[in-house]
């Protein structure tokens, strides 16, 4: 039976189980065949799902199955309606040394701030330039894409949550959470119910955990 995990990734935890510590294995225990579908960089937070079922990793990864991801950006500065309206139709960035047109996506500014646990450590804070928060959903998962968005209009990124994917999200999740889901929760909330395979629902588990 595969096993279904999501977690709320700390800042500077890396997206692994070895090498370098921090990295997953300091969070908590998991079962030895599971591993990260997809990735979050050592800077950035938020939502990361592991799973043992390649069938999912293979429809989750592969770019044939665009899925909505969606983020949280801290950015330096206040977005013009011109610099989002780039980041809606797509911006140019480099992806392996290549130049590259990110797909057509969803962003706008988040007034308020969402409501997100502090990151340790926290940003460098400058009084002298603002910096806002901004949601950015995409369908595709360059490496570190949308710092790379952001810097391109002209607003760097400071902290990158990301928030959901699909309709599994972090809502009310403490930094290095873990909670375990059955399958048909997971396969009916990432829209895939149509690959989802049978099986017994295993027990939802909630397990705070702090790195």
């Amino acid at each position: 039976m595969a096993r279904y995990f999501i977690i709320y990734k700390p800042f500077g935890v890396l997206t692994q189980f070895t090498g370098e510590e921090p990295t997953l294995a300091s969070l908590g225990a998991f079962p030895p065949d599971v591993y990260p579908v997809g990735r979050l960089d050592k800077d950035s937070e938020g939502l990361l799902l592991i799973t043992d079922d390649k069938v999912l990793n293979h429809h989750l990864l592969n770019p044939r199955f665009g899925h909505q991801r969606t983020y949280y950006a801290q950015v330096e500065g206040v977005p013009t309606s011109e610099a989002l309206a780039q980041l809606r139709s797509g911006v140019m960035i480099t992806v392996d040394g290549r130049d590259y047109k990110t797909k057509p996506s969803l962003a706008k500014i988040l007034d308020p701030a969402p409501e997100l646990p502090e990151r340790n450590p926290p940003i460098r804070y400058r009084a002298s330039i603002p910096d806002t928060w901004i949601e950015l959903t995409l369908i595709e998962g360059k490496n570190r894409q949308v710092r790379k968005m952001t810097a391109a209009v002209g607003f760097p990124t400071l902290r990158l949550v990301r928030y959901s994917m699909e309709k599994i999200n972090i809502k009310g999740m403490k930094v290095g959470e873990i909670i375990e889901l059955d399958e048909k929760t997971v396969y009916h909330q990432l829209g895939l119910t149509g690959f989802a395979k049978t099986s017994d629902q295993s027990k939802t588990n909630r397990n705070p955990r702090r790195s």
